[in-house]
């Protein structure tokens, strides 16, 4: 019989202690990572209603219409629906950036072009079958957005420029280059409002349930949250992507190229957040105009954040916002409730879902720290 000496039995004692102590920091880890998106809504909601009783509101009577306003009928369920659609795509979009940790703060600049170059297509190329036209514009929309993303992932990938910074400045030049498109070359031909025509109907995204007019484009984007979800975690390629994320360098070492997965994240994430521009054009506004996005694309980056870059998470999130918008007209109607309060909300909620998404990391250092001195 082997003889074990103290020294042994003590080292095999303490692997044992430090693999229960890792696996309950894993444990506790998920645990805070999954609720954080839930504790951070709660959070908001009471900060809310603090904010709504110093304004001599009833919180309780404003929450009640937001919550009548959003799933109060059918017509308001389906009006959530509809108001969620542009949030998933592009939320999508900055979900599929952020896998590569890439920033896409452009959603809206890409959104606007994406809408810009589908309409145009819709426009000025007649004649086509619905069952034509409509993939058409639509896969405009996507290039349209794609390359008004890829241009600053392909310059962080080459050159290193923050891809932040040159979002952000994109974003302006999407704007006032599509103002000015709708305020003279492709306006109207009254030329009574900066807004193109109408789209011909052999493009308009048809209805499929008439409670809040909701269009084929919630269908088409569940489709492309399955999709997306397909890509990142059961593809080569979203393996890729997920490990320049993880880290490029380690990535690099393994024959990843980082260059060339960051360039494709930012042209997919730019072209899902050009989709959802066009999905609203054709769906919901049938024409272009120069605030025809009440900040869908802003929005998006809160709905990444609260669906933790997830596609499931991101398509919940973006409803949940979706009820916000479509909540907060009937709030402002019933109980004379400005409409921002449900955007210091969306504010607040992303607030809290960054703090919360940083305390598992601060939790994971603080007990390296212990078993470095302890």
């Amino acid at each position: 019989m082997m003889d074990i000496s103290p020294t042994e039995v003590i080292e095999t004692q303490a692997r044992r202690t430090l693999g229960r102590r890792k696996d309950r920091r894993t444990w506790i880890l998920w645990a805070l990572r999954s609720s954080a998106p839930l504790w951070a809504v709660v959070l908001a909601f009471l900060i809310g209603a603090v904010v709504l009783e110093i304004a001599g509101i009833d919180p309780l009577r404003a929450y009640g219409a937001m919550l009548d306003g959003a799933v109060g009928s059918w017509a308001a369920v389906g009006l959530t629906l509809q108001k969620s659609v542009p949030l998933i795509l592009s939320g999508l979009g900055v979900a599929f950036a952020y896998r590569c940790t890439l920033f896409n703060i452009g959603a809206e600049g890409q959104l606007y072009i994406g809408a810009l170059v589908g309409t145009v297509l819709a426009l000025y190329v007649p004649g086509l079958p619905a069952w034509l036209h409509i993939p058409l514009c639509l896969l405009g929309g996507f290039v349209g957005g794609a390359i008004w993303g890829g241009l600053p992932g392909y310059l962080r990938a080459r050159r290193g420029l923050s891809e932040i910074i040159m979002t952000i400045l994109l974003n302006y030049v999407a704007f006032w280059f599509t103002s000015f498109l709708v305020h003279g070359p492709i306006q109207e031909p009254a030329g009574y409002y900066p807004q193109t025509e109408p789209v011909p109907d052999s493009a308009v995204l048809p209805i499929f349930w008439d409670a809040g007019r909701l269009h084929v484009g919630f269908l088409i984007a569940l489709a492309i949250a399955a999709l997306v979800h397909i890509v990142l975690f059961r593809t080569a390629l979203g393996f890729q992507i997920r490990a320049v994320g993880h880290n490029p360098k380690v990535a690099q070492h393994a024959g990843i190229s980082p260059v060339r997965n960051m360039i494709i994240a930012m042209l997919v994430s730019g072209g899902l957040a050009g989709m959802a521009g066009i999905v609203e054009i054709l769906g919901v506004q049938r024409r272009l105009s120069d605030f025809f996005s009440p900040g869908y694309g802003y929005d998006a980056i809160a709905v990444a954040l609260l669906g933790n870059a997830n596609p499931l998470g991101v398509v919940i999130a973006a409803i949940f916002f979706g009820a916000l918008r479509a909540g907060s007209n009937m709030m402002q109607r019933s109980v004379a409730v400005p409409a921002a309060v449900a955007g210091f909300i969306q504010g607040i909620t992303v607030l809290f879902v960054v703090i919360a998404g940083a305390i598992p990391q601060v939790h994971v250092h603080w007990g390296l720290r212990k078993e470095r001195h302890g």
